[in-house]
């Protein structure tokens, strides 16, 4: 059987962890797939420790909270994907195109390998307050650092691009994650393969854009 996507953690997975860290594990596990099933607004603290099998004192021994327990394991969750995505650039051939297209791969089939995580992390997430939120927002800072990885790339081969605005990267992310969680929505996630072309698509339009077409970055 395959482990899940929390379990690929090297915080959370390994098996000769000491017996809370495991416990913190299981407890992560379940917070992710009870949220996936029913709803974060409809997932109590019981139903998690159960599916764990940890006693409910165990969970307040570990966590502050149901928000902490679900935004640790988001986060977690939203680790293992950045590396994934790491991993498939370092494996592409030296190629910018190339690279940027083995980056979204590999981000869509961890997705697709992880359905309860999907829906955890495109839908759930938008429920679970103003720290997932937050959350939600460092997750997105992140995926367009890769993008901006593959910009850099770019610009090493062709050094007269000009680099988008930091917006449009995170516009790129916004737009990617907003059409994935109309997939999960739809109980479609298994068709995303056939948005690979689609997103590759986007990104070089931000990416190799003629400069006349980069509005000034906003000012903070």
């Amino acid at each position: 059987m395959a482990r899940s996507l929390l379990a690929q953690h090297p915080d959370v997975g390994s098996a000769l962890r000491p017996v809370p860290d495991a416990q913190r594990a299981r407890l992560l596990d379940a917070m992710i797939r009870v949220v996936a099933e029913r709803g974060y607004a409809a997932a109590p603290v019981t139903d998690v420790v159960r599916a764990a099998g940890v006693s409910r004192s165990t969970f307040y021994e570990l966590f502050a909270s149901k928000e902490a327990c679900f935004l640790e394991g988001y986060r977690a969750g939203v680790d293992v994907m950045v590396e994934n995505v790491r991993a498939g650039v370092r494996e592409a051939p030296d190629d910018w195109r190339a690279q940027l297209r083995a980056g979204i791969r590999a981000y869509l089939e961890t997705l697709l390998a992880e359905p309860v995580f999907a829906r955890a992390y495109l839908l759930e997430i938008h429920a679970a307050g103003p720290a997932a939120l937050e959350a939600r927002g460092e997750a997105m800072r992140r995926f367009a650092d890769r993008y901006q990885a593959s910009f850099d790339s770019a610009r090493a081969a062709d050094p007269a691009l000009r680099p988008p605005p930091r917006e449009a990267l995170l516009v790129l992310c916004g737009g990617t994650e907003q059409l994935l969680a109309e997939r999960v929505r739809a109980g479609r996630l298994r068709g995303v393969r056939e948005l690979e072309d689609i997103f590759c698509h986007c990104a070089e339009s931000v990416l190799l854009g003629p400069p006349a077409s980069h509005p000034t970055p906003l000012e903070d």
